[in-house]
């Protein structure tokens, strides 16, 4: 997580976006997809503070023990609905995740490289699970082509410009999810 630090402003800068933008679609939803943004705007803002280079601002010990504790509750409310959901499912996984690699990086003196920071075996399970996670994620952005009908003039006058933000841009969202996806995959590479 606090490798070189350009790479380490740039996952702050991503994840950091993205959890302002998950904020945004938080405002801008209810019930469940409400719940989702929460946790996707916690998990944005959670690993672009993990991700801050240590050259610029070296954490103190005891924050890897917070970090472990606000992702470990994030887990236990994820917990029920992901035994329904397979996006809650994605979040509950993330979270543990992120658990795990604060973990990581407490035993292994806050620094990547180490060889106590994380287990290779479970490493390498998130990294495939998170590989495979960002192609599904980017494939399903790839636009299909579909034959549309003509629209009459009326259909047309009548059509209205969709909204920046919400749930009328659901591949803004896929997007912001396939970005957190991969900045978690350079995360993961960093222990």
């Amino acid at each position: 997580m606090h490798g070189p630090t350009t790479s380490g402003w740039l996952l702050v800068a991503l994840c950091g976006s993205t959890g302002a933008y998950c904020l945004v679609r938080m405002r801008e939803c209810s019930g469940r997809a409400r719940g989702a943004a929460g946790g996707e705007a916690l998990m944005g803002f959670g690993m672009a503070a993990m991700a801050v280079p240590a050259a610029v601002l070296a954490p103190p010990r005891w924050s890897w023990a917070v970090y472990a504790v606000v992702f470990g509750a994030a887990a236990l409310r994820a917990l029920w609905p992901a035994l329904r959901s397979a996006h809650h499912l994605h979040h509950l996984v993330g979270s543990l995740a992120m658990v795990y690699m604060a973990l990581a990086m407490a035993t292994g003196g806050g620094h990547a490289g180490h060889a106590s920071a994380g287990r290779p075996l479970l490493t390498g399970a998130l990294l495939v699970y998170y590989t495979a996670y960002v192609l599904r994620s980017g494939v399903r952005l790839i636009p299909v082509p579909s034959p549309s009908p003509v629209p009459s003039a009326s259909s047309a006058a009548g059509a209205a410009t969709p909204a920046l933000v919400g749930g009328s841009r659901p591949e803004l969202t896929l997007a912001c999810r396939l970005s957190m996806g991969i900045a978690m995959l350079a995360m993961l590479l960093t222990l």
